[in-house]
C-alpha cells in the first residue's frame, strides 16, 4: 500500500501521522521539546531538539509502515529563524513567534517604516515577526548577527537535514515581514532594514513542489526509505486550515491548540492593522487571521505547575493527565464560581497587539477550588478566541461556517465551551491536525491527487457538529463583558509595571 506521511512541528511539540490515499490514519505519533524562556516573555528553541524528536518518533515506527511510505511533507509553526553560518551550521536558538523581546524595534519600524512595511508584506511589525527579531538580534548580539550566511525556517531547516537542500514555501516566506506580497519574492528594502542582503533567504517554492529526496544520512536517521520524495509543504496555520476542509470563502476555523486562531478563508486580500493576511494552500484563496498567543498552552502550564499529582495518576493508570484535568473542570458550573482566566501568558496578538499584557487569575475567594481554576482557564481561552472574532466582525468579514480544530477541540468539555461561548453550530472534522494536511500535500506534490482540491474531497471527513447551550450562551454573554472590563482595568497595571 502506497501511504503518505506528514510531519508537523508545532510550538510545543512535533506530531507525525501516517495515511492512506482514502484519508485513514494508519499511525500517528507526538512528543513534546523543551522551549526555553530566559526572561519574562521570552522563548527559545534548540533546532537539534526538533530533529531528534522527529528521528525519536519515525525510528519508533514499524518498518512495515515506514517501507511503505510514497512521499513526505512537513509543516511547522512561521517566523522561526534558523539561522546558519557559511558551514551551514546553526549559529545560536531560534527565537519563536511567542517571543516578545524586541519591542522597541517593533517601536522603531512602526515610528519610521510603518508605510513601507505595510504596503508590501501586509503586516504591521510586532515581536512575532522575524524582521524585527534579526533587529534585535543585529543590535544586542552583534557577533552573532555578523556570522549570519542563511536564514533557514523551522520546517525547512529539518527539511535541509532530510534532503540536503535549502529553500522555503511561498506562504511560509509571508510570515517574515522580508516578503513583497504583490511581488511574490524577497524584498530588498525589507531586508535592508534588519541590515540583511537578499541572499541571506532562501530559494522559494510552492507547497505542493517537490523540494528534494531523502539522503542515504537521513534514511539512516530515520528510517525513510532513502530517495522518496520530500514536498516542500506549508506553514502550521496553512497547512491546518487545508486539513480541516476550509477550502471556501466564509469557512472559519477557530484553532485550540498551542496558540488560538480564529481563521477566515477570503476570496482576496484583507490587510489590517489586527490581523495577519496569508494565502492559502489552494492557490487563489487567502485567509484573515485573528491570533491569541497562548490558549491550549496555557492547560499545559496549568498542568505542569499545579497537576503534580494528576500526572502521576496518569503515569499509573496510562491515561491522558488532560482527561482527569478536564473531568475536575466539569464539576465547576459555567462561570467557575466567579473564576476568570486571561490567557495572556506570553503577552497578547489580536486584538490588543500589546506585549505587556500578563496572565491573572481573578475573582478567586476561601470558596475558590482547583477544579474553578481548571473551568476558569477554559473559559478564558475561549472568551480570548470570541474577543479576536470582533475585529473580523468589525472587518465585515462573512462568516459562513465555523470549524473547531486543535489538541483542545479533542476534549468533549473545552469544544462544548467554546460553542455556548461564540453561540454557534460547531463542526469538528475527523482529523484536523497540520500533520494531516501536510500528508495530503505530499500527495499532491506527488500526484496521488489531482489536485488541491481533489485531495480535501477525498480524504477529509466530518466528526460530528456541536450545537450551543442557549441558556449557557446567555451566560456567557455577560460574562464575557466582565472578561472585556477586567483587561481594560488591568492594562495599564501591566504597562506601568514593564515601563
Amino acid at each position: 500500500m502506497d501511504t503518505l506521511l506528514g510531519i508537523d512541528f508545532g510550538t510545543g511539540g512535533c506530531k507525525i501521522i501516517l495515511i492512506d490515499a482514502a484519508g485513514r490514519v494508519l499511525d500517528s505519533r507526538s512528543d513534546e521539546y523543551p522551549t526555553i524562556h530566559q526572561k519574562p516573555g521570552w522563548g527559545e528553541q534548540n533546532p537539534a531538539d526538533w530533529y531528534a524528536v522527529m528521528c525519536r518518533l519515525l525510528r519508533d515506527m514499524s518498518p512495515s509502515l515506514r517501507g511503505g511510505i510514497v512521499a513526505v511533507a512537513l509543516d511547522s509553526y512561521s517566523h522561526g529563524a534558523v539561522l546558519l553560518d557559511e558551514k551551514l551550521k546553526v549559529i545560536r536558538p531560534t527565537i519563536i513567534w511567542t517571543d516578545q523581546r524586541s519591542v522597541k524595534e517593533c517601536e522603531y519600524l512602526k515610528n519610521n517604516h510603518f508605510d513601507l512595511i505595510f504596503q508590501t508584506a501586509y503586516q504591521a511589525p510586532t515581536p512575532t515577526w522575524t524582521l524585527p527579531q534579526m533587529l534585535w538580534l543585529k543590535n544586542n548580539e552583534p557577533e552573532h548577527f555578523r556570522r549570519i550566511r542563511h536564514i533557514s525556517f523551522v520546517k525547512d531547516y529539518i527539511r535541509f537535514l532530510l534532503t540536503g537542500e535549502l529553500a522555503c514555501d511561498s506562504i511560509e516566506s509571508q510570515g517574515t515581514l522580508f516578503w513583497d506580497m504583490k511581488n511574490k519574492r524577497w524584498s530588498a528594502e525589507l531586508c535592508a532594514l534588519a541590515g540583511l542582503p537578499v541572499k541571506t533567504l532562501p530559494r522559494i517554492g510552492n507547497p505542493a513542489d517537490i523540494a528534494g529526496k531523502i539522503t542515504a544520512q537521513a534514511a539512516a536517521a530515520t528510517g525513510l526509505p532513502e530517495g522518496i520524495p520530500v514536498v516542500m509543504g506549508a506553514s502550521d496555520s496553512a497547512v491546518e486550515d487545508y486539513a480541516a476542509g476550509a477550502i471556501e470563502p466564509g469557512q472559519c476555523i477557530l484553532k485550540l491548540a498551542t496558540a488560538g486562531n480564529v481563521n477566515v478563508m477570503t476570496a482576496e486580500a484583507h490587510p489590517h492593522l489586527k490581523t495577519l493576511t496569508y494565502s492559502h494552500v489552494v492557490p487563489g484563496l487567502w485567509y484573515s487571521v485573528a491570533a491569541t498567543n497562548a490558549a491550549a498552552i496555557c492547560q499545559r502550564w496549568f498542568r505542569d505547575n499545579f497537576c503534580g499529582a494528576e500526572v502521576e495518576q496518569a503515569q499509573r493508570e496510562n491515561i491522558n493527565v488532560y482527561e482527569l484535568i478536564s473531568r475536575e473542570a466539569e464539576s465547576a458550573p459555567v462561570g467557575a464560581n466567579g473564576v476568570f482566566f486571561h490567557p495572556y501568558l506570553m503577552g497578547e496578538r489580536s486584538p490588543y497587539w500589546d506585549p505587556n499584557l500578563r496572565g491573572s487569575f481573578t475573582g478567586l475567594s476561601m470558596g475558590t477550588k482547583r477544579a474553578d481554576l481548571s473551568r476558569a482557564l477554559m473559559e478564558g481561552v475561549a472568551f480570548s478566541l470570541l474577543d479576536c472574532r470582533r475585529v473580523l466582525d468589525e472587518m465585515k468579514i462573512t462568516i459562513a461556517q465555523i470549524r473547531l480544530i486543535g489538541g483542545g477541540a479533542k476534549s468533549s468539555l473545552w469544544s462544548r465551551i467554546v460553542c455556548d461561548v461564540f453561540g454557534k453550530e460547531l463542526v469538528r472534522p475527523e482529523s484536523s491536525d497540520a500533520s494531516f494536511g501536510a500528508a495530503l500535500l505530499a500527495g499532491v506534490g506527488t500526484g496521488i491527487f489531482d489536485n488541491e482540491r481533489d485531495a480535501v474531497a477525498k480524504c477529509v471527513k466530518i466528526k460530528d457538529v456541536l450545537v450551543p447551550d442557549k441558556r449557557n450562551h446567555e451566560k456567557y454573554g455577560k460574562l464575557f463583558q466582565t472578561y472585556l472590563g477586567i483587561h481594560d482595568a488591568l492594562s495599564s497595571v501591566y504597562n506601568n509595571l514593564n515601563t
